[in-house]
């Protein structure tokens, strides 16, 4: 009798022992995005692994899944509500429908520039953002930030003001405030995952479409349109976020420990991006790809009905924006 219940609660006590408390407790963090193996979002979050693995002595360990090769950043975000991956990078253009407060950077011409933006995400309200979306009942646990540099229009013809959007169709993420921004700058928006884009593009499904530099190049859109035009409409930063289902079954020093490469993994992939998105910019040029000015103004004017109509509820949110040197 007395060697049963010593059994049971042995049993008992290891299925309750929180990761980290012990060398079984290992765990294999399953890491997904959209974008190809080199890209830097891929580095600093595979970085960031190896630096868990070698704190942890190989108790946690990661998995990066690349190239969609999960699915596109709303599949990803699913899973990793449910626990079937833990972390997830994805843009707060996908996470603003989950989370209502990130909609407040999806707004045009929110940021003055990307170091504006920068300051922003690194400060305050980028700390109060993420904690948002934890205490959310999303099931998800907001890590940290990512840059996704500014968002121009590409097509088939320069586009420099809005009436060379008319009759035109542009790509957008999946957000009725992207969609409506595009309406307002004189294109037709069509919402459309990132993974269908290559082929509608080709088949003239849509027209032209929007992104940065590393996006159009490494996505081959360059090669069905060739000109860039530098319409800086959104500056958008992206999050990765850690499924709250396992997020719980961490002890509370691999959370802390989580977090704090989180952070690292943060500023490592601004310091890649700039760079990467250097080259980026030189490879397109030299495949042929026309860089063209445009009329920033005339697009921020066009645009002020969309932050009219979504800004209301963020308009303390947004003076701190604003304010932030």
């Amino acid at each position: 009798m007395s060697r049963a219940f010593l059994g049971a609660a042995l049993a008992a006590s290891l299925v309750a022992l929180p990761f980290g408390a012990g060398a079984q407790s290992k765990m294999v963090i399953k890491a997904s995005d959209v974008h190809p193996p080199g890209y830097p979002n891929i580095v600093a979050m595979e970085n960031m692994g190896k630096k868990l693995e070698k704190e942890t002595n190989g108790r946690l360990t990661m998995q990066m899944y690349h190239s969609m090769q999960l699915g596109g950043e709303k599949e990803m975000i699913e899973q990793a509500q449910v626990g079937a991956l833990q972390i997830a990078r994805v843009s707060v253009g996908a996470l603003g429908p989950i989370v209502d407060d990130l909609n407040v950077f999806n707004m045009p011409f929110i940021f003055r520039d990307e170091n504006h933006m920068r300051k922003v995400i690194d400060g305050p309200i980028g700390a109060e953002l993420l904690e948002k979306v934890t205490a959310s009942p999303a099931r998800l646990v907001g890590l940290g930030w990512m840059d996704a540099g500014t968002r121009n229009v590409y097509a088939a013809k320069p586009i420099t003001k809005p009436a060379d959007l008319k009759g035109l169709k542009v790509r957008m993420m999946g957000n009725p405030i992207f969609v409506e921004t595009m309406n307002a700058m004189g294109g037709n928006g069509v919402a459309m995952g990132y993974n269908e884009l290559y082929s509608a593009l080709q088949t003239h499904v849509v027209d032209g479409a929007e992104n940065n530099p590393p996006s159009m190049l490494t996505a081959n859109h360059y090669q069905v349109v060739k000109v860039y035009s530098l319409t800086g409409h959104l500056i958008i930063p992206e999050m990765f976020v850690f499924s709250k289902a396992t997020w719980d079954k961490l002890s509370r020093e691999d959370q802390t420990l989580v977090k704090k490469h989180s952070r690292e993994a943060q500023m490592e992939q601004r310091e890649r991006w700039d760079k990467y998105t250097a080259e980026a910019e030189a490879k397109l040029k030299a495949a042929g790809v026309q860089f063209v000015a445009a009329d920033k103004e005339a697009f921020f004017k066009a645009t002020q009905p969309i932050r009219d109509k979504y800004g209301a509820k963020y308009a303390a949110l947004q003076k701190r924006i604003l304010d932030t040197k």
